[in-house]
């Protein structure tokens, strides 16, 4: 069976879409420190770098609510791709060319920032648009490679920093450009389902304004990527400047050891999740992530602190696919647009989340551990929004009777 006719190869192609944007979301934290030694960029303005990254990538989901069904979701991800592509070339040209070093990273980021708002709107559909069995497997499996990416970008950046030297960064971010470059071309040949109509859907979209579950599942969107990101955008500096570890060794302990305990849970619910109430499991997530939070930022002892990041990785694994596959269950068919403001609320979340715990920090003396301890609000209000989402569920259930 050929590439355009084999879903095989769209799912492989999705997957890749997912290791591009953990590397879009993770390659530039692990420089933070270098950018502030070199350059002296402030705690603040590193903080604003995670922030911007994430704003862009909200103006893209934005935009691709509105135009993904006029322009086609092939020739999106395409550009999406060439997008992140075009940024990770440029981290590694602008900030060495312009004046200020500092915009010229602002300007790599919206480039390739512009590629991960548009791979989060458009990979979750088209997987979910596969003629595949069991898609909750399917979407937990697909968000697992978001981990594994996470993964990639840590070791392999860090095994090259530690042969070639932290100051030969530049190189690195060439050869992080070259996996969307490839995937780019993959996707343009692949075939790819074409997604409902929001006027054809269960649900228009002014009708879902009125809906109160349409808002729980936006704060379980915006509390699952605050709650992510407020650890993993910090992690490699917190291990590295508060616990007072290597660079490599921070790399690895730190943004490495959650990513590794967020793709176990991912890849273990794709395989458990016929077996598993998703809402309960979620549920139960959210508590053990607010556990991991006060770990992190309580513990006197670094080892525990490491441990608690750990405890976080696993517990946030569930909370994005598993609030996607929960809309996917509420509204029937859902089209583009609909994932694209669930997209949108989750990308707000991992704004804020990495802006909370920087701006808190920042005014606490540099204290990542208070910043840390502020983002635990994020798991608390997950949460609540959890039990809202089974009493509403329950309540339909009793009223359909």
């Amino acid at each position: 069976m050929s590439i355009s006719s084999n879903y095989k190869h769209t799912l492989a192609a999705g997957y890749i879409s997912f290791i591009t944007q953990a590397t879009i979301n993770n390659f530039a934290p692990l420089l933070f420190i270098t950018f502030q030694k070199d350059w002296g960029i402030t705690l603040g303005q590193l903080a604003i770098i995670s922030t911007y990254n994430f704003m862009v990538q909200l103006g893209a989901d934005l935009l691709s609510a509105r135009y993904v069904d006029k322009i086609g979701a092939r020739r999106l991800m395409v550009f999406a791709h060439m997008s992140a592509a075009a940024g990770f070339a440029g981290l590694g040209i602008f900030p060495f060319i312009l004046p200020d070093p500092y915009y010229g990273i602002i300007i790599a980021i919206t480039l390739y920032a512009i590629g991960g708002g548009l791979i989060e709107v458009l990979a979750s559909p088209i997987i979910e648009a596969c003629p595949t069995k069991n898609k909750e497997a399917h979407m937990s499996l697909l968000h697992s490679f978001y981990c594994w990416g996470q993964m990639s970008a840590v070791i392999g950046s860090t095994v090259f920093f530690h042969f070639f030297g932290t100051e030969n960064w530049r190189i690195m971010s060439f050869i992080w450009a070259l996996i969307p470059a490839f995937n780019g071309f993959y996707f343009s040949k692949v075939p790819v389902k074409v997604f409902p109509q929001a006027e054809k859907s269960e649900q228009k979209l002014s009708e879902l304004f009125r809906n109160k579950m349409f808002y729980i599942i936006m704060i379980m969107m915006l509390c699952a990527g605050s709650s992510e990101l407020a650890v993993s955008q910090w992690a490699s500096a917190f291990a590295e400047e508060t616990l007072g570890i290597t660079k490599t060794a921070g790399d690895i302990a730190g943004p490495c050891f959650f990513a590794l305990l967020m793709g176990i849970a991912r890849v273990s619910y794709s395989k458990f999740s016929k077996k598993l109430s998703l809402e309960k499991y979620m549920l139960f997530c959210a508590g053990l992530c607010l556990f991991g939070y006060m770990m992190i930022s309580l513990s006197p002892l670094p080892v525990l602190s490491l441990i608690g990041c750990g405890i976080c990785g696993f517990a946030v694994g569930i909370m994005w696919p598993g609030t996607y596959s929960i809309a996917a269950k509420i509204w029937k068919n859902p089209s583009a647009s609909l994932f694209a403001l669930f997209a949108l609320a989750g990308d707000t979340g991992c704004s804020v989340g990495p802006l909370l715990v920087g701006s808190v920090s920042q005014t606490f003396n540099d204290n990542l551990k208070t910043g840390l301890f502020a983002g635990a609000a994020f798991p608390l209000i997950m949460i609540f929004a959890v039990l809202l989402l089974i009493r509403f569920t329950k309540k339909n259930k009793t009223e359909e009777k």
